[in-house]
């Protein structure tokens, strides 16, 4: 399993953060490996929200429908998507600190079956993809990196 964890302080509400992060339509806003991100059920994020979110992948694009599993607002959202050759587990936790906000978000990635096997590769990918997507992320959400 490829993980990858990042924390960002920003100036926004809990609430305002978390509406932000719970609808993936923004992905495609802050996360560079994503070209496209379109709600297919639901409105907003919230229970029973579905996204088919398009990201960069090696020979072609690859479309994985994310479906909101658990939703509790404002402090944690969690959305996964199943293919039959990976699973994305991506969770978001928001909290406030002091006058300003914290979001963890982490992404947990695994290949399913015999795909297992280049599981180590599969890390070391995501990690550099994750850097540019935490980096967005900071942008996005104006705020900068907790360590």
């Amino acid at each position: 399993m490829a993980r990858y964890v990042t924390k960002v302080r920003t100036p926004r509400s809990v609430e305002e953060a978390f509406a932000y992060m719970a609808d993936l339509r923004n992905f495609a806003e802050w996360d560079p490996g994503v070209t496209a991100a379109v709600q297919v059920e639901g409105g907003g994020g919230g229970p029973g929200t579905a996204f088919d979110v398009t990201v960069q992948s090696p020979g072609r694009d690859l479309t994985l429908r994310y479906v909101t599993v658990e939703h509790t607002p404002p402090t944690f959202v969690r959305v996964v998507a199943e293919s039959r050759f990976l699973t994305s587990d991506d969770s978001v936790t928001v909290e406030a600190d002091g006058d300003q906000t914290v979001v963890t978000y982490q992404a947990d990635l695994m290949l399913n079956g015999v795909l297992g096997v280049v599981d180590p590769l599969l890390r070391l990918m995501f990690g550099r993809i994750g850097d540019r997507a935490a980096a967005g992320l900071r942008e996005a959400l104006e705020g900068v990196e907790v360590t």
